[in-house]
Order: C-alpha cells, then sequence, then structure tokens
C-alpha cells in the first residue's frame, strides 16, 4: 500500500512540477521541450532512488547475527 500512494504521490509532484514549468519558463518550444525532459526525469530518478530504497528495506542481503545471550 505504501509503495502505491508513494509512487501516486511522486507521479502528482510530477505533474504539477511540469505545469509550472510551462507557465513559468515559456520561452519557445525547444526550451519547453528540454524543461519538460529535465523534469520529467528528476522526477523519474528521485522514485527510482526511493523505490530502490523502499524495496532494499524488504529483503535485506545481509542478515543481522544474533549472539547466544539474545
Amino acid at each position: 500500500m505504501g509503495f502505491l500512494v508513494t509512487t501516486l504521490i511522486f507521479s502528482v509532484i510530477g505533474v504539477i512540477a511540469s505545469l509550472c514549468t510551462r507557465i513559468c519558463c515559456n520561452r519557445g518550444p525547444s526550451a519547453n521541450l528540454l524543461h519538460l525532459t529535465l523534469v520529467i526525469t528528476a522526477t523519474v530518478c528521485c522514485w527510482m532512488m526511493w523505490a530502490i530504497v523502499y524495496l532494499a528495506q524488504m529483503k535485506p542481503l545481509i542478515v543481522p547475527i544474533l549472539s547466544e545471550g539474545e
């Protein structure tokens, strides 16, 4: 559930950032394409970083070693 909700939040943030870029930085078709490409790439990279960290915590590669007294 948390993975899906946060993915939707990243999608909404990406759409809002894209709209703000279109409204605030309207300098021509090629500049708009560059700005939108940068915003979408940044959103996807941030989501991928979050997803890798989130999923790595579900099945850790290193298992904690408990001592005999615990």
